[in-house]
């Protein structure tokens, strides 16, 4: 039986070429998306799921209440009234036994900026990547340390564990590491006592080596006090238990005098990529609603090519009528008819499966530099090949059920008598499946439009300053030194290239986790006590991004005064008490007349000399804050800004290279030019672009190829009446129109239907952006037209043909 049904599959296909090649091409692409889009999301949800502990793995995050407003993060550290920061978690292990290990862990702007640091071994000097963590780190994660001990790995304050690429490049090999000397920044002798493996592609954690947490809290000057807590609890833990008992003992630790409320909470570890936004103090959104977005995306796009292959198929059922009429005459049930059609379909989809897997492999690396990932091939695994097994046998009942159905229930008295004709029912519910593909395809490039417009527009805008041929250095070794700093401005600002030099606490775009020195460590400032002003209000908060920067800050970053004077050196009390706030500053702080008001920062007061014009110190999801700025030329740490000339880029960075060696040469000149990394900020979002481009197109396409099935059916089902038409003096426009109006009526009620539903999607993404575009009109009119201009040329095309026709081929058997 199965094998008569290949065979009649296999003749049906053969007979009809074009409308089998139009339903493979149309399952074809859309399995090619789906799997496209399978691989991605798999490759996202795979990030720090490798970890063997990951099910007891935890984030502690703290919410912060304060002046009517909430805030969370992963930090757990704060800020109190005299300026000191506190460790909110150390000691809760011995208040919640559930805790089987606890790590702390400072990440990216933790650390000095996020920069790579320097090491040395003999002759051989490099820069890289790293971190600090506490003792119980590897032992809790799965980074396995392939020479050395994990449990003993960080328990030295001059311990440090490296990766197998750093042992390779100072040593050789990891079992020669061991034991062996670094120096650290040129100022400190750090023993290797492990060595693990190369951090994987799918860790959040990015590190070449770690550092003990206590030698990062006490033997640098420059350490922050800022950090993340990881736990990991028994297996049989109650989350809101420990919840509970951490919060029971925090609030024991603090002062009930703070303005402030602090809480803590739980987030599983493995959920911190896709889930690292916070609504109202809790873990809610980020990259999760993309992976959502597109698993929704996959699904429609392969049910508008299962769609396609259901509406030929019904159209198609009067050539399979007498076929039905004749097979239930002589004895098929009506379950035999089924699993045929059934069958068909199967056979259909697994032919489409076969043309989608060359297609994925010959376009995966294409993928792979698309969305800067590493994916492999989906047919290297067992799991793969069961997926593969369960699209095809989805698609193929999918696609397969309402003909198989509605075929199966022909009366055969009827179809013999020759009466066969569509119900009205069955009419509209082929138009209703047209609609929904255009609605899908429609929607999707109001998305494609929207996405990429704020892609744009977040790359683009003006941010207030001028951030092309900006490169900005760390100042670390010799540069560190007031006088060593000066002469390296003096030499580089009259070298080749270079237009301006000037100095930053903290690159531009990263404005907001800047530092203050404090007790000889740096503090992260943003909370409400940091700062006092003029007039504030008791028990008012509000959160500043602070900056210190040299006298020529704001020409170098060609930033617009809104009232009052730029630093100067003529100026001798400007180094000593004079700030610079921007506007939100002033709005927050409720100033009227801001120019010679006192404020007080760092444990130093002084007066506002000017206001800043806003522009943006992060990324455009946020809002400006509150700004202030003083001149510290002095300082130790930071940033060096060199502004080239236009087109002397590389001229500019071989003298900046040459002058930096010759004060700094203990050094690797490292830098970054600040365009390319504002850039990053908005990397998903490109991605996202990117990918909601191709599939909107796709989406249209394989729509298309539906709508050209049904244009030849018309046609083949009008051919006398087209005859006739033309017989008696109907013209190819005539024709064409005749057979394009009832088409364009689906795909204006396909607009209709999808304007509002793509409408109300985009604004909910943009929400996630505090500076944004607008929803305009002609947003809606492009994709709108765009799908009626590819429809009209898909039927267009076929009924330009068919009026083309002579009609005495139509009309010799009458």
């Amino acid at each position: 039986m199965y094998r008569h049904y290949l065979t009649v599959a296999m003749r049906n296909l053969a007979r009809y070429k074009a409308f089998s090649a139009i339903n493979i091409t149309g399952l074809a692409l859309g399995m090619t998306c789906c799997l496209f889009i399978f691989l991605w999301v798999q490759d996202e949800k795979r990030v720090d799921n490798f970890h063997t502990n990951g099910e007891t793995l935890y984030n502690v995050y703290q919410t912060i209440y304060a002046d009517g407003q909430v805030n969370a993060d992963y930090s757990t550290s704060y800020r109190n009234r005299e300026g000191r920061s506190r460790i909110l978690i150390d000691g809760v292990r011995q208040a919640v036994p559930e805790i089987e290990h606890m790590s702390f862990y400072a990440t990216g702007y933790e650390l000095p900026w996020g920069h790579a640091e320097t090491f040395q071994v003999g002759d051989k000097l490099y820069k890289l990547e790293g971190s600090r963590a506490s003792e119980d780190f590897l032992t809790m994660f799965s980074y396995p340390v392939i020479a050395g001990n994990a449990k003993t790995a960080l328990k030295d304050l001059s311990s440090i564990a490296i990766s197998r690429k750093m042992a390779e490049m100072f040593f050789d090999t990891p079992e020669k590491a061991i034991g062996q000397s670094m120096r650290y920044e040129n100022r400190l002798d750090l023993v290797v006592t492990a060595v693990f493996e190369n951090v994987p592609a799918h860790s959040t954690l990015k590190f070449d080596f770690l550092l003990n947490w206590e030698s990062h809290m006490t033997r640098l000057e420059w350490a922050t006090g800022s950090m993340r807590t990881m736990v990991q609890l028994s297996k049989t833990a109650d989350i809101q238990t420990v919840e509970t008992k951490m919060n029971r003992f925090l609030q024991a630790q603090l002062d009930k005098k703070e303005p402030v409320k602090i809480q803590l909470g739980l987030q599983p570890y493995r959920d911190q990529y896709l889930v690292s936004n916070f609504v109202n103090g809790k873990p809610h959104g980020g990259r999760i609603e993309y992976v959502n977005i597109f698993t929704g995306v996959a699904i429609f796009i392969l049910i508008i090519a299962c769609i396609n292959f259901m509406n030929l198929a019904t159209a198609r059922s009067v050539k399979r009528a007498k076929e039905v009429g004749v097979r239930k005459v002589v004895g098929s049930s009506r379950s035999s008819l089924i699993g045929q059609f059934l069958g068909e379909a199967i056979v259909l989809s697994f032919l489409a499966l076969i043309v989608s897997l060359a297609l994925v492999h010959l376009l995966l690396p294409a993928f792979n530099t698309f969305t800067g990932k590493q994916i492999v091939s989906p047919i290297t695994s067992l799991s793969s090949w069961i997926i593969l097994a369960a699209l095809m046998l989805f698609t193929g009942f999918v696609a397969g059920s309402y003909p198989a159905l509605y075929l199966s229930s022909l009366k055969p008295a009827r179809i013999l008598k020759g009466v066969m004709k569509f119900s009205n029912g069955a009419l509209w519910f082929r138009k209703g499946l047209a609609v929904f593909q255009f609605v899908i395809s429609i929607v999707l490039l109001i998305v494609t439009v929207v996405i990429s417009r704020q892609t744009s527009y977040v790359q683009h805008t003006h941010l207030g300053y001028n951030r092309e041929n900006l490169i900005y250095i760390r100042v670390e070794g010799e540069l560190s030194k007031y006088d060593k700093y000066l002469a390296f401005k003096e030499q580089a600002s009259h070298m080749p290239g270079v237009a301006l030099v000037d100095r930053s606490s903290e690159a531009p775009h990263a404005m907001g986790f800047v530092v203050d020195v404090n007790d000889g460590q740096r503090e992260t400032i943003d909370d409400s006590d940091a700062i006092k002003w003029e007039g504030k209000e008791r028990g008012a908060s509000m959160g500043f991004k602070p900056v210190s920067v040299g006298f020529d800050f704001l020409k170098i970053m060609n930033l617009q005064i809104a009232e009052g004077r730029d630093f100067s050196r003529d100026v001798s009390t400007d180094s000593a008490d004079a700030f610079m706030v921007n506007e939100e500053a002033v709005k927050q702080m409720g100033m009227k007349d801001p120019i010679g008001k006192w404020v007080s920062a760092w444990n130093k007061k002084g007066h506002i000399i000017g206001v800043l014009k806003n522009y943006h110190t992060h990324s455009l999801h946020e809002p400006i804050k509150p700004l202030i700025v003083d001149v510290k030329e002095y300082e130790y740490f930071g940033v060096i800004i060199a502004r080239t000339e236009p087109g002397k880029t590389r001229e500019a960075l071989a003298s900046l290279e040459q002058v930096y060696k010759a004060i700094n040469p203990n050094y690797p000149f490292d830098y970054q030019f600040l365009d390319q990394e504002y850039e990053k900020l908005y990397r998903n979002e490109a991605v996202v672009a990117r990918l909601s481009n191709v599939f909107a197109v796709l989406a249209i396409l394989i729509s298309c190829l539906g709508l050209l099935g049904l244009v030849i059916f018309a046609a083949e089902q009008r051919t006398k009446e087209i005859g006739i038409r033309k017989v008696l003096g109907a013209t190819v426009g005539n024709i064409v129109t005749l057979l394009s109006k009832d088409f364009v009526k689906l795909v204006a009620i396909s607009f209709i239907i999808a304007a509002p539903v793509g409408g109300f999607l985009m604004q909910q993404w943009l929400d996630g952006f505090a500076y944004k575009i607008d929803l305009a009109w002609w947003i809606f009119v492009f994709a709108g037209g765009a799908a009626l201009l590819v429809a009209l040329f898909t039927v267009s095309f076929q009924a330009i043909a068919a009026a083309l026709t002579n009609p005495v081929k139509s009309l010799r058997s009458e």
